[in-house]
């Protein structure tokens, strides 16, 4: 995370305001055809003092932020990314949401869902927003050539970056054009609707480059994407060795990935590494850390242990 990002957040404690902000920050992990997400000026808030205001007013007064994204149900990262969009879109000054989840359905049978409708002030045509944030792991080697988006993967090794834009482009974006959908909108917005919808799609995360190896990034990768590294448990006492003395950290827990934690929760290097040491002594899950040194700001890291990855997912098929 650049420097500039981590003084910003500094500014608020509450960690659901602290993620909305990197949400706000975030730039999404690929450049596609398809428009990104909405800019922070489409939302009334592209100036920082707006920013400032917007975020403060959500800090002094959280609770419809705590009720919408910290509701049970919302600990999973998806659902949790997703009704931070909803809150935004339904806060933000310029713009209003018109529904989220909205089911599209043939014959009784669900076909999927559209994650977000909402409009602007000064433009009556509705918006679909598709919206996934996803923290992927590159590969040295795997399916494709060097920069090919199957070799990024999931921590958990079911998905990659490959399956992820291919379905966003193949399905879930497409759908909105189905006369299902333009059905499903009409009966949801209380009005005949026949014109095709804008449409955005929101992809934040964070891309992890593998320790030991120099690796590309993918093809279509976001200019700006956001970077982390990736290490083997075997490595830890490697890395940790670089790091300065001062510096001090925390293993990350769902559904908070996106803010890094406030800098009084974080534990000495020690502390930590003890701790991975009993996580990893019974071949823990991956764990992601975010690690602070006042020379250098934050830093995110993956460790996985040292038989990672047990799959690889096969690329998407043709159309």
């Amino acid at each position: 995370m650049p420097p500039h990002d981590t003084d910003f957040l500094e500014r608020w404690q509450h960690p659901l305001v602290r993620d909305l902000a990197w949400l706000l920050l975030a730039p999404d992990l690929l450049a596609l055809a398809w428009p990104g997400r909405p800019t922070r000026s489409a939302l009334g808030l592209g100036t920082f003092e707006r920013l400032h205001g917007y975020l403060d007013s959500q800090a002094a007064h959280p609770d419809a932020l705590e009720a919408k994204a910290g509701a049970p149900g919302a600990t999973r990262l998806g659902h949790y990314h997703e009704r931070l969009w909803q809150h935004l879109l339904e806060t933000a000054p310029t713009t209003r949401l018109l529904a989220h989840n909205l089911p599209i359905a043939r014959e009784r049978r669900t076909l999927g869902e559209l994650d977000l409708l909402y409009r602007h002030d000064n433009d009556p045509t509705p918006v679909h927003l598709e919206v996934a944030i996803k923290f992927y792991l590159g590969l040295p080697e795997g399916p494709g050539e060097a920069r090919d988006q199957a070799r990024w993967i999931g921590p958990g090794g079911l998905d990659s970056l490959a399956i992820k834009r291919t379905h966003l482009e193949r399905h879930q974006l497409p759908m909105a054009d189905m006369p299902e959908a333009q059905h499903a909108i009409s009966q949801r917005l209380g009005m005949a609707f026949g014109a095709r919808l804008h449409q955005r799609l929101a992809m934040p995360g964070v891309l992890f480059y593998p320790y030991r190896h120099r690796i590309p990034a993918p093809h279509q990768a976001h200019p700006a994407h956001r970077r982390g590294q990736w290490l083997h448990w075997r490595d830890w006492s490697s890395i940790a060795a670089a790091l300065p003395a001062q510096t001090r950290g925390a293993c990350m827990g769902k559904p908070h990935w996106l803010a890094p934690p406030r800098q009084d929760e974080l534990m000495p290097l020690a502390a930590l590494a003890s701790w991975l040491d009993w996580h990893f002594a019974s071949g823990g899950a991956p764990r992601q850390l975010a690690l602070h040194d006042p020379a250098h700001g934050w830093r995110r890291l993956f460790v996985v242990d040292d038989a990672w990855p047990r799959q690889v997912p096969l690329p998407p098929g043709p159309p």
